[in-house]
């Protein structure tokens, strides 16, 4: 099992979250959402309950995982092979949304309320996303975030060098995408755009990989 991520300056993580070593994608995106919910507090009750087996799977692909509870521990393994307590179906490239639930109702909301783990302020999102991804080979020297809104622009930088990517969106979008709640490619989809060389936007799309899945 593998229990590693990057902590924020100044938090403490509460609940060993474990996941498979060679995890599946939707393993990693459950392992780094959970992770991300301990690390910020939220929904503490159900990421701490003593019991409970629920699958969650992807609405439109096979993909599936089974997420266990025991102890203040979580463990998310890969495929769903035998009963469990409740089933909750998501939209995995709309933030996990709900579309399906079925068994103990009480325990599919705990574990859907965990997986909606509230964006943080897109400045504050921008830097821990530079911390986690300015390793990733190929990165840009500096990352130039524009957030757009009804108030004008603001502009955010992080590094120094010659080589610059700049990405513009919402707030909204920005938190999005530099959570790794959002995929790059699908936060492209919905508006947000970025200005940079083909070999700069596959770099970032790794980076965001790495924000997503915690690779």
């Amino acid at each position: 099992m593998n229990t590693s991520t990057l902590p924020a300056l100044g938090t403490t993580a509460q609940v060993r979250i474990e996941i498979d070593d060679d995890a599946t994608p939707i393993v990693r995106l459950i392992g780094r959402t959970l992770r991300d919910a301990d690390r910020l507090g939220h929904a503490p009750d159900v990421l701490r309950r003593a019991s409970g087996t629920v699958a969650v799977r992807s609405h439109a692909t096979p993909q599936a995982a089974t997420v266990t509870f025991s102890d203040s521990a979580v463990t998310v393994t890969g495929g769903v092979f035998a009963p469990t307590d409740a089933t909750v179906v998501v939209d995995l490239d709309d933030r996990l949304a709900r579309t399906a639930s079925d068994g103990d109702p009480e325990l599919a909301d705990a574990m859907h309320r965990a997986l909606q783990v509230p964006l943080p302020e897109w400045r504050e999102a921008a830097a821990r996303f530079w911390e986690i991804t300015r390793g990733v080979p190929g990165v840009p020297d500096v990352l130039v975030a524009v957030a757009t809104g009804p108030d004008g622009r603001e502009e955010a930088r992080f590094g120094s060098g010659p080589s610059t990517y700049r990405i513009v969106g919402t707030p909204d979008a920005l938190a999005g995408l530099f959570t790794g709640t959002d995929f790059l490619l699908t936060a492209l989809e919905r508006g947000l755009c970025v200005q940079g060389s083909m070999a700069q936007l596959s770099t970032m799309t790794a980076a965001s990989w790495k924000a997503r899945y915690d690779v």
